[in-house]
């Protein structure tokens, strides 16, 4: 009988009315209890690893949960992790750069209503994940109103409705409907890869949204307080000002000590190109490093996660050329 190791983190899934408003109080025992399946189905095992509004999760959190995970992949046949829905698509897409190759299904899920509240969506998402997770389909994912996303392509897009994910720029890796549960294998990560577990990690990086009026002065007060790593979200396919506000100048001298900077868009949908105007040209030849059709999430995450690899400018140009988990394509990467 296959085995399923539930980590209870917390979030709204989790959560209780205590006075000041909703916060995380529901043990993982509560939670099997209610919605432990049937008996012959499988096993499930279940830890709380803590009990946080994901607002409160942080770096050092993926590190150790990826950890955990990477013992119980000896152990178990499939992992589903309950966190709240704000910080979920951060976790879910810095998991899949710490768990390369990992040989089970690792799944993310939770809720827009706690789990004892009237209508909530806590008892179907939880479900829908179980069943992921018996799947075997190694992988990190996130599922969430009976879609199956993976983790490194998922953000949330909505703060109110159950149908809070989406899988940006990509393909859903399957759903559940009346057919029961339909995958789409040709977008699942690939079966092949030694599992390679990479905690390390540095959080030294900031993010810069561009903005009519921005100051380039930033750029220097990040590097002289030891940042190591800037994302800059751009205009449109990802341009920058290059006249008044001339932001170009610092990245071509952040650039030049080293410091990686990256350029995406500020649009969620259809990436970004910095081929195809003179302001992304003009930032490639500075020195900006092109994201493609990442998500944020995944973008912020990615950074970190190499920056814990290696400091190396170029090195870090080279990981952001690679696809380690269907997190980019790199249709622009020769222009």
């Amino acid at each position: 009988m296959k085995k399923i190791l539930i980590i209870n983190t917390g979030g709204t899934f989790s959560s209780v009315e205590n006075g000041s408003g909703l916060a995380p109080g529901i043990s993982g025992e509560q939670i099997t209890d209610l919605l432990s399946p049937e008996p012959d189905m499988c096993r499930l095992k279940i830890e709380d690893y803590c009990s946080l509004d994901s607002a409160n999760i942080s770096p050092d959190d993926w590190r150790k949960i990826s950890q955990r995970i990477s013992r119980a992949a000896e152990a178990c046949d499939g992992v589903v992790i309950i966190h709240g829905t704000d910080v979920m698509a951060y976790t879910a897409s810095m998991l899949s750069f710490m768990l390369l190759h990992v040989p089970i299904p690792v799944i993310l899920t939770g809720s827009q209503l706690p789990l004892f509240a009237s209508m909530t969506d806590a008892v179907d998402n939880f479900q829908s994940a179980v069943q992921m997770a018996l799947t075997g389909k190694k992988g990190v994912y996130v599922v969430f109103s009976r879609k199956i996303m993976l983790g490194c392509r998922t953000s949330k897009v909505r703060t109110v409705s159950f149908d809070a994910f989406e899988s940006i720029n990509y393909p859903q890796a399957g759903e559940f409907n009346a057919k029961g549960l339909q995958l789409n294998e040709s977008v699942l990560p690939g079966q092949e890869g030694s599992f390679s577990l990479c905690p390390v990690y540095s959080d030294k990086i900031a993010v810069l949204k561009v903005f009519p009026g921005i100051s380039p002065d930033i750029f220097s007060y990040l590097y002289d307080k030891g940042y190591e790593g800037v994302f800059i979200e751009g205009f449109g396919l990802g341009g920058v000002p290059f006249m008044k506000n001339n932001l170009l100048r610092e990245i071509d001298r952040a650039s030049a000590k080293g410091m990686p900077i990256l350029v995406g868009s500020q649009c969620r949908y259809e990436g970004s190109d910095l081929s195809v105007y003179e302001t992304g040209q003009r930032v490639k030849a500075c020195g900006g490093i092109p994201v493609y059709d990442m998500t944020q999430e995944a973008t912020v995450t990615k950074l970190m996660w190499c920056l814990g690899q290696t400091k190396d400018r170029g090195e870090i140009q080279r990981f952001f050329q690679t696809n380690f988990v269907n997190e980019v394509t790199l249709t622009c990467k020769n222009k």
